[in-house]
């Protein structure tokens, strides 16, 4: 995918999906250790007896490689803008999804919050998206529509900034934006993050998804990591300097200039 293209599909649909964008060894080895972490056999589905295990951050050596690929680091380059992003060496937290008749209890639509305001129990987000540069989703093993992939709304980064827009600077948490971001969002098409060991599909913070039970056979695993910015994002800049996150953003609120 060209830059161009890749932007320009980011700016549209909220999210791109890079192929192959973590080396096959590295996924292979982050997987094996993920399967350590979960404690059961990945030979023996007798022993997936719970339809989630949540592994907590990784920063083993695959785990510092995955999100340090030059495809990465140039799409990361592309879309926040070179010098506006930290760099990581960690993955984390991992939502590793079994086929389970059980239905899972965190299938809601939402966007990710990203600071724990003081005396608060769910995490917020702001207009500027305080705190997150990016969504991440890492898929370390292969994910079809039976798999339990995220749900995508399409476009859905369009609809949130006006929703965020009466919360200011100190933005809402996940709990109180979930039915506005549900009904903002509601018209846009449906997409599923399906693909093999080593995609990654980098999302805009504001990208209303949702997780759904698994069908499936094997069990999905996925990390879903933020991109941490290095200063926060701009909305008003007198250069005209914005990254594609901050262009999007200006035009929900119907900034088109």
């Amino acid at each position: 995918m060209d830059d161009t293209t890749l932007v320009s599909r980011f700016l549209r649909d909220g999210f791109v999906k890079l192929e192959g964008a973590v080396a096959p060894r590295v996924a292979a080895d982050c997987a094996r250790l993920l399967w350590r972490e979960t404690g059961v056999a990945p030979d023996d589905p007798a022993t997936w007896t719970q339809p989630v295990h949540w592994v907590a951050g990784m920063a083993q050596g695959p785990f510092a490689a995955a999100p340090n690929s030059p495809s990465l680091h140039r799409a990361y380059d592309l879309l926040v803008g070179a010098g506006r992003w930290e760099p990581r060496y960690s993955l984390g937290t991992f939502p590793l999804r079994f086929p389970h008749e059980e239905e899972p209890d965190d299938a809601g639509w939402h966007i990710e919050g990203s600071y724990l305001p003081e005396g608060e129990s769910w995490y917020f987000t702001n207009l500027r998206s305080r705190g997150r540069a990016l969504l991440m989703l890492f898929l370390f093993s292969e994910v079809g529509e039976e798999d339990a992939p995220t749900r995508i709304r399409v476009g859905s980064h369009l609809d949130v900034p006006k929703v965020l827009e009466k919360y200011g600077e100190d933005g809402a948490s996940g709990l109180a934006l979930a039915p506005d971001l549900v009904a903002a969002s509601d018209h846009r098409p449906l997409a599923l993050a399906t693909g093999s060991p080593g995609d990654v599909f980098l999302c805009h913070p504001f990208l209303v998804h949702a997780a759904q039970p698994h069908h499936g056979v094997r069990p999905r695993f996925m990390a879903q990591p933020p991109l941490m910015p290095a200063a926060p994002y701009e909305l008003e800049r007198a250069d005209g300097a914005y990254s594609p996150v901050e262009i999007a953003i200006r035009r929900g609120l119907g900034q088109h200039t």
